[in-house]
């Protein structure tokens, strides 16, 4: 259930926003950092504007996200303006945070070289509270065809690039790029090299989408296992994308190995096949919290709104099934299915629309529908002395029929001048 403010509440929740559990132990929260400024503006397509990623940003830290992913201020002039100008004026706000009372934690991109860490460190230093994102390739198809680098270079890169960050702030995160592909000897190697130096935030990432659920949680929870951290001060995180599909049950993979923190986007959107939607992983969280025993910060009320923000803000169109927030979630057309929910919404339907901040109202009428979703649609539309008699409105869904058979959606329009020509 949802508590009022739309937050993931298992069984409850107390004044404070602690989630109670009803005898099942505490729950843990996980957290999530939205890249859909920075990684969701790489899909083919997508471009937002200087105003529109502030804009984006305001909604998230609204949303309760706990951080933003703001861009890579090195890769371009605008890219650094909209790193300084999300940190200036979306970093303080409190607005939708009280739960959490903090502002949202502002993030950038670096590579772990000197001269982009202090160009990154300019970017967002105005936030109250930010972190320096280093990243690096560690599979050995990277290291050898892209940065063209031994092993013992690419740890040497860490270690130097997490201390240098430091001198700028506590919140270091290192994120290793094609974890998924890497060899996990070595990939423990990396995250303690950054650990050792100071990093507080580690990241797998299934670059190329290529995993499968049971393979992403042997990893991770191999890597888990395997680097001696204090779980009181490090922080273990996953990146997924959907190549194959699998990027929303990868992540929850990642989280049953030990992850915490989720990187993501809203709707999905990202190169190729996009990235998990964190949409999609929070209402996971939200329905199975006895599985997952876990809760999030997120007001999964605002989550139809701003995934459409996100796209059409992008440049680009939703799929109208996509899960959550996609305006075919809550229509129906089935005959059988209307008759269902109009006696009771949840034959039919998992979600409560509200939920997710989307309209309840998705009766659709069209060659498939039966008399009671039409005769449901006729009484709300209110029409002046309409006769619903039982031979009227055999007359009148005689010709609905005939006119629905050659329409994918027969509409009020269509409604009202079927009653008046009748």
């Amino acid at each position: 259930m949802l508590g009022t403010n739309g937050l993931s509440t298992p069984a409850a929740q107390s004044g404070n926003g602690t989630a109670l559990t009803n005898g099942h132990g505490s729950l843990r929260t996980i957290y999530f950092s939205d890249t859909s400024l920075r990684d969701g503006e790489q899909a083919p397509g997508v471009n937002f504007s200087l105003d529109k990623k502030v804009a984006i940003a305001r909604e998230l830290s609204k949303m309760g996200i706990d951080e933003i992913d703001a861009s890579f201020p090195v890769s371009s002039a605008s890219s650094f303006e909209a790193c300084q100008r999300i940190a200036r004026e979306v970093g303080p706000l409190m607005e939708g945070r009280q739960h959490i009372g903090k502002p949202v934690m502002v993030t950038a991109l670096t590579r772990p070289i000197e001269y982009d860490i202090d160009r990154t460190y300019e970017a967002i230093k105005d936030a109250p509270r930010f972190a320096i994102r280093l990243f690096i390739a560690t599979s050995d198809i990277h290291l050898e065809h892209k940065l063209r680098i031994t092993r013992e270079k690419c740890l040497e890169m860490i270690d130097h690039g997490t201390r240098y960050a430091l001198r700028y702030t506590p919140h270091v995160t290192l994120c290793s790029e094609d974890s998924a592909r890497s060899d996990p000897e070595f990939l423990c190697r990396a995250f303690q090299t950054a650990i050792d130096a100071g990093a507080d935030t580690v990241y797998l990432s299934d670059t190329v989408g290529s995993c499968i659920p049971a393979e992403f949680y042997r990893i991770v929870k191999y890597c888990v296992d395997h680097t001696a951290h204090d779980p009181q001060r490090v922080r273990w995180g996953v990146h997924t994308h959907n190549d194959l599909g699998l990027g929303v049950a990868n992540i929850l993979a990642g989280i049953e190995a030990g992850a915490t923190i989720i990187d993501s986007t809203m709707a999905g959107i990202g190169e190729r096949a996009g990235n998990a939607a964190i949409e999609e992983i929070a209402m996971i969280l939200t329905t199975h919290p006895e599985h997952y025993q876990a809760r999030h910060n997120l007001h999964t009320r605002d989550f139809t709104r701003l995934c459409r923000m996100v796209v059409e803000l992008g440049g680009t169109t939703m799929a109208p099934n996509k899960p959550i927030v996609g305006q075919n979630v809550f229509r129906h057309t089935s005959g059988i299915h209307q008759h269902g929910l109009l006696r009771n919404r949840s034959t039919y339907e998992y979600l409560d629309p509200e939920m997710v901040g989307a309209t309840s109202d998705g009766l659709i009428l069209s060659k498939l529908s039966g008399r009671s979703a039409f005769q449901a649609r006729l009484e709300r539309l209110k029409v002046d002395h309409l006769d619903l008699s039982p031979d009227r409105l055999n007359i009148l869904f005689a010709k609905f029929k005939i006119l629905a058979e050659d329409r994918t959606e027969v509409t009020d329009a269509d409604l009202i001048k079927l009653v008046d020509q009748a």
